[in-house]
């Protein structure tokens, strides 16, 4: 056998799919079609890595440089202060800068700094503005906007960010001083259970798309069978014959990766316009890797070689006819149950391997295991399928119709459903693992969103300044509470005592009786009353004894600093230090959790207890309770704190926080599910309407002979939901199975085992919609004429 042989006998398949007539012609358009939706999903997976890498660069690049040390103005230096926000669900970051000499280097993604009091938006914030939507954000950036913000500055198309020179920053609440901006933080290694969860994902995410392509391959076989039985008849030999079919499938292939390449290019087109999971990209961001690339693209036409070649090893072509037109042979257990049982035993050794302290894994090893577990069950499933329709009796004209047609042709149902089962059970280990993973990842913030919703602290000119701020919180809209007390420092009169490098000193708090209760445990409260509140020693507070040494019922304190630091400004000399005496009747009280978690110390006052202008650089502390029938009321309280002092330090208090690296690796899989799940979709309506058309005399005989149509479209919807019902008892099994071996390899334990319903209820909308999509053509099929040949 020559290799001229070969290539002659695949140019002549080739030749048959696109010059075989109109029916020829359409098996080939659908086999391309479901070819080059699994290649431009390929394609796609391939850029991922590019895409999350020019992110990274982007982010690192706009960063000011810390590198070198700057501590006194220049011409080229720079004060800045990061100030992000929160509008509804997004984030919207922004950089504040005030130049201190006449060449500041201009921000990454624009010429030159804007002048002072204008800002350079993104586009996407800048139509944000532009927009009602953005009414509120707009009162929150008090800036004109001067120009927008490159690709350079950007870390995707749809972020929300923005760069304002201001006047305001001053040594007190700056970030720090920059000279230039770019400089790259050294990468953490990833944790060794995301790892994992990284290799199962790229198993889980893949493999249904080449599952995928191997079907589409095969489209058109029972007429295909029919062709080739007539070049039988013309003198081909049965090798001739297989390597003519596989010519057609290649053909199809070939054309399907030209269609594949073209979705990819006009898809790459709109990265931009579509966020998923909040990440979008650049179209120059959506470059594949080469390696991977060429290994799609190379790979996809040889497998429909391979795949064609396979699925005639069983059958007989013969002149008249072929031998899949009588009974099927039945199918073999053994071999299907080798591959799962070959999976397995590459997982088993890794059980308790992984430690969540290391950082790498047998990388090879679970992933070789992973993908020959699914590849197993998903062979365990044309088996499965046809073991329970031969068991399958009476019921309704389209029950029998769906059924005899199942024990006809099980496999081509099986197949049409296989890449729902891969991603089915893919999805519930993957779930399991998160599930577990989660409790690893996730830490408790220790804030009680229940009892305060946003923080906010600014230092205050004086006393009535900061209980100013706290007033322009309670006329907020949409506040439904405000905890706010003026907070400042009283310590202990005279020098240190021995061994003491500074006098001792603990917080004094005024404000009102319900402000005070947030942070101690009461027995009552009138205004007037003073409380000394004690930590006892809880989260690393210091002992009793450093509260007991500056305040104490009866002891007198200082309202400022004995040995104030060199740079704080002194008072006049002679000034007397202004001093206050605690009340003996002050009583001693327990801490308690405030809604930041925290355990506080030190003094409690009512207003009437001390005069709150002798209080030294008193800041204003809120803790804003939201409304929630108020739609906009966090929007409401940021607007208010920024007019306030677009410095102040604000922040969301949230119960649960997630591990960055985490959080990264679950937004990268579910985008990645997402595209996953559309492709099973569409591969399965393409599926779906090529079985049709390959039907397409028989379905006009069964209405010429008075079938009802709604009973055909019922068969149609039998014969799609009983392969998915099987293939998703299959993935069930499968995937808590998988899902558990995969637990053990790091320790974890199932959390849920109810985890497949979501799942499988995706699984049952498939059915709904693809039988929905069906029905036009499944409608124009039944049409009499297509009893009409030539």
């Amino acid at each position: 056998m020559t290799l001229r042989t070969w290539a002659r006998d695949l140019a002549l398949g080739a030749r048959f799919a696109v010059t075989g007539g109109r029916s020829g012609l359409l098996r080939t358009l659908l086999t391309a079609t479901g070819v080059g939706f699994g290649v431009a999903l390929l394609l796609l997976a391939a850029s991922f890595p590019n895409m999350l890498f020019q992110r990274e660069v982007r982010e690192s690049v706009r960063a000011v440089d810390g590198s070198e040390q700057v501590t006194s103005p220049r011409a080229d230096s720079f004060l800045h202060l990061t100030r992000n926000t929160a509008y509804r669900d997004d984030v919207v970051s922004g950089l504040l800068l005030r130049p201190e000499g006449d060449a500041p280097p201009a921000p990454p993604g624009a010429a030159a700094l804007p002048g002072l009091g204008e800002m350079l938006v993104s586009p996407a914030l800048r139509d944000l503005l532009d927009s009602p939507e953005g009414a509120l954000l707009k009162e929150r950036l008090p800036y004109e906007v001067a120009g927008t913000i490159g690709q350079d500055g950007l870390i995707g198309p749809a972020e929300l960010r923005y760069v304002a020179h201001v006047d305001f920053l001053d040594a007190d609440n700056f970030d720090g001083r920059g000279t230039r901006y770019g400089w790259s933080v050294p990468e953490e290694p990833m944790n060794a259970f995301l790892i994992l969860l990284v290799v199962v994902a790229c198993v889980v995410l893949l493999l249904p798309v080449l599952v995928f392509i191997a079907t589409a391959v095969r489209f058109g076989g029972e007429q295909r069978d029919r062709r080739l039985a007539a070049l039988r008849l013309v003198g081909a030999d049965t090798a001739m014959t297989r390597r003519i079919a596989a010519g057609e499938s290649l053909a199809g292939a070939l054309l399907g990766l030209l269609v594949g390449v073209g979705l990819f290019a006009v898809a790459r087109q709109f990265a931009g316009a579509f966020t998923i999971w909040d990440v979008n990209a650049y179209p120059s961001d959506v470059v594949p890797m080469t390696a991977l690339a060429v290994l799609a693209l190379g790979a996809v036409p040889v497998a429909s070689v391979v795949v064609t070649l396979f699925a005639l090893r069983g059958v007989a072509i013969e002149p008249l006819g072929v031998v899949r037109t009588s009974l099927p042979r039945r199918r073999r257990l053994w071999w299907r149950l080798l591959i799962l049982a070959a999976g397995l035993g590459l997982l088993v050794p890794v059980i308790g391997d992984i430690q969540v302290s290391e950082t790498s894994i047998d990388t090879v090893g679970v992933a070789a295991g992973t993908t020959l577990a699914l590849i197993g069950l998903t062979t365990l499933l044309p088996w499965l399928v046809e073991s329970v329709v031969k068991r399958l009796r009476s019921g309704p004209v389209a029950w029998q119709l769906a059924v005899r047609r199942l024990q006809l042709s099980s496999g081509t149902a099986a197949r049409a459903v296989s890449g729902i089962v891969v991603a089915a059970t893919g999805a519930i280990a993957l779930q399991m693992l998160f599930q577990a993973m989660e409790t690893d990842f996730t830490r408790a913030t220790g804030d009680d969103s229940s009892r305060a919703q946003i923080l906010f602290g600014a230092d205050a000119a004086d006393a009535a300044a900061a209980r100013g701020m706290i007033d322009r919180f309670e006329r907020t809209d949409g506040v439904a509470g405000v905890i706010g007390v003026v907070e400042s420092r009283v310590w202990r009169p005279g020098p240190p005592a021995n061994g003491e490098e500074f006098a001792p000193s603990v917080s004094l708090r005024v404000g009102d009786c319900a402000s005070l209760r947030e942070f101690a445990t009461l027995p009552s409260c009138t205004d007037g009353d003073v409380f000394v509140f004690l930590a006892h020693g809880a989260q690393g507070n210091p002992p009793d004894s450093f509260v007991t040494k500056t305040a104490r019922p009866g002891a007198t304190v200082a309202l400022r600093d004995p040995q104030p630091h060199p740079s704080s400004p002194k008072p006049p000399a002679g000034t007397p230090m202004p001093q206050w005496r605690i009340p003996a009747t002050a009583k001693v009280v327990d801490s308690r959790t405030d809604p930041t978690g925290m355990f506080q110390f030190g003094v409690l006052a009512t207003p009437k207890a001390i005069d709150a202008a002798r209080l030294d650089e008193p800041d204003a502390q809120v803790m804003v309770r939201l409304d929630p029938t108020v739609p906009d009321a966090a929007e409401y309280v940021w607007n208010t704190a920024a007019a306030i002092d677009p410095t102040a330090w604000v922040r969301t208090l949230k119960d649960t926080e997630r591990d960055a690296a985490f959080s990264s690796v679950r937004t990268g899989i579910l985008v990645g599910s997402t595209l996953t799940m559309l492709l099973v979709a569409a591969s399965l309506l393409v599926t779906t309407l090529e079985q049709l058309r390959d039907r397409k005399r028989l379905l006009s005989s069964l209405v010429a002979f008075g079938t009802r149509r709604s009973t055909l479209a019922w068969s149609v919807l039998w014969q799609t939901a009983v392969p998915i019902a099987v293939g998703l008892a299959l993935a069930v099994a499968g995937g808590l199975g998988l899902g558990v071996v995969l637990l053990k390899t790091g320790g974890q334990r199932v959390q849920d085992w109810w985890v497949f319903l979501p799942v499988t209820g995706i699984g049952l909308g498939l059915i709904a919609a693809v039988t929905l999509l069906s029905m036009p053509v499944l409608w124009r099929l039944m049409r009499a004429d297509g009893l009409r040949t030539e």
